[in-house]
This record gives C-alpha cells, structure tokens and sequence, in this order.
C-alpha cells in the first residue's frame, strides 16, 4: 500500500511484567537484551526451550514501570505460565492485559503522522499506549500499543484511516516475516533458520538465556541447512503443511500463505541451485528479501 493506513491485530495480545526485577528476571530468558528495552526502545526476541527449540516470539518495549510483551493472543496464556516456571523469588508479577490491543500501521508517511524516527525499535508515547517502529524491519511499518476501546480513533486522530486485514498480510508475507506459530513449530523450529539474526532477534553480546547453546552453536558452526522464506505460488495455494519437492524429492514445507504468496520452510540446496520445486499441482518460487543472508545469495529470486 503507498497511502499510509492502520490494521487492527485482533490475533494480538499484551502480556505486561511489571515489578522491580522484571528486567533481570527477562534478561535470563529472552534471546534478546532486556536491558536496551525502554519506553524509547523496542526489541524482538524469543522464548525457546533448553534445547534452543522455538516457543514464543514478541516484541517487548516497557511502558509505564512495566515491560509489554506483544505476542499472540492465542497463546498468551501458555507464553505466561512457561515464564512464571521461572519467576522463583524474582520480584515480577506477569498480567494479561485484555484492555490493550495492537496494530500495525503502514504506507507512506506512517512513521511520520506517529511522531516516529530513527532505527527499527525506535518508540514513542502515544496517549496512554506507545508507537514504535517495527523493530524486526522498517519496512514492515509501525506498531501501536493503545486501549482496545480507544485504538482505533486514537490512531484516526492522527489522519490514518483504517485498512483491511489483507494489506498487512500481504505486506508480511512478501517481506518475510514470520507470523508466530503460523510459521514457527513451538519445539521444533531454530531461530537461525527463521531469520531472528537478521530480523534483530538476537543479541550475540548479551549474558547467558535459556536455549543459548545451541542458538550459538548453530551459529558458528554453520549448521543452518534450511531457511524459512518468501515464495511465490503459481498454481492452486498448498494448504499450510503441504509438502514441497524438487525432483520429487522432500525440499521444504508450506507454512502460512495469502493470495498468491506464502512463507515455506526450504532446504537451501535446491534453492541455491535454482531447482524448480513444487507443492502439488502448484510451483513455488522462492524469493530472497533483501534483508535476508543467504551462503548463495544468486539462487532465489530477489524481491
């Protein structure tokens, strides 16, 4: 979309960790640094397993003597109680906040009729919520954080008019994005196969979290064999799960999809190689974001 407008995330949710140690108590968890999140700073980071498995991914920013955590609504309550597992003695009270609600906020001049500038992360106060800029990628747009009752004339006031669900889809889609468990498998996906380096998911410099090993073993080790990304579907849309192949052999799987494009799980063998893949009667091609590192960047094609 060129003309900026505003999508309400019903499929968000708000988890607040409030208390004096909410701030150490993440720190040991998370596989970003708690400690460069503030009410002028966003980051993306991920809950993962002791294995280093994927569990949950949020954007976390601190408003108000608390750190929000915007995840997925469905699974809020099982992003809860996995961290109270860890709370112990910690001062830090966890909370969903049903009252809040996200949207993003895209097109031309966003960052603008926000008050928003700088780096990916970069926030604001707005009203009694917060604007931010995409931490994961600018060009993914913006994010704001306001009561559900409010959201939406809040953001009006600003001169967005609201836009359907499909923009942001697309958009998200295209660029590469991971939408949560749409695309992540919680206890099977790898961080470095879904992007979290480059999307500013993880901080190398950072003391030790949960699942740290292994994310830095695959790391540098060179161990990622597989990367989700962007691909264009000419044919009938696989349904999420369907298999892809290359030569009839296992290449990948679907994960989510819209109109036309979908996120798939790929072996980059026969991506590199530019083997022609398909997921039944349809043939996928794969598209390289610019954002995105690949060991042979001349295979996909770039979007």
């Amino acid at each position: 979309m060129s003309q900026a407008g505003f999508v309400v995330l019903e499929d968000r949710g708000i988890l607040a960790v409030s208390g004096r140690d909410r701030r150490s108590f993440l720190q040991g968890l998370v596989s970003n640094d708690v400690d460069k999140v503030g009410p002028a700073a966003a980051r993306y980071a991920a809950l993962l397993t002791a294995q280093g498995r994927y569990l949950h991914d949020f954007i976390m920013v601190e408003v108000a003597e608390s750190i929000w955590l915007d995840a997925e609504a469905s699974r809020l309550e099982d992003l809860k109680r996995r961290l109270s597992i860890y709370r112990l003695r910690a001062q830090a009270t966890l909370r969903e906040r049903s009252d809040l609600c996200v949207a993003a906020v895209l097109g031309d001049g966003a960052f603008a009729a926000l008050g928003l500038s700088g780096e990916p992360g970069a926030a604001v106060p707005l009203g009694c919520g917060v604007a931010l800029i995409d931490p994961r990628l600018a060009a993914l747009g913006a994010r704001v954080i306001l009561p559900r009752e409010t959201i939406r004339s809040e953001i009006s006031r600003t001169g967005l008019v609201e836009s359907g669900s499909d923009a942001y889809e697309r958009l998200r889609l295209r660029l590469g994005i991971p939408d949560g468990s749409r695309d992540l498998v919680p206890e099977k996906s790898i961080l470095l196969e879904s992007g979290f380096d480059e999307l500013n998911g993880i901080d190398w410099q950072k003391g030790c979290y949960v699942g740290q090993e292994l994310t830095a073993r695959t790391r540098y080790r060179g161990l990622v064999k597989k990367r989700l990304m962007p691909v264009r579907i000419d044919g009938p849309t696989p349904a999420p799960g369907s298999l892809v192949t290359a030569d009839g052999r296992e290449a990948g799987e679907i994960r989510s999809s819209r109109n036309g494009f979908a996120l798939a799980l790929l072996r980059l063998e026969p991506v590199v190689e530019n083997r022609r893949l398909a997921a039944g009667d349809a043939a996928i091609i794969p598209m390289k974001p610019d954002w995105m590192r690949l060991d042979n960047a001349a295979g996909p094609q770039t979007e």
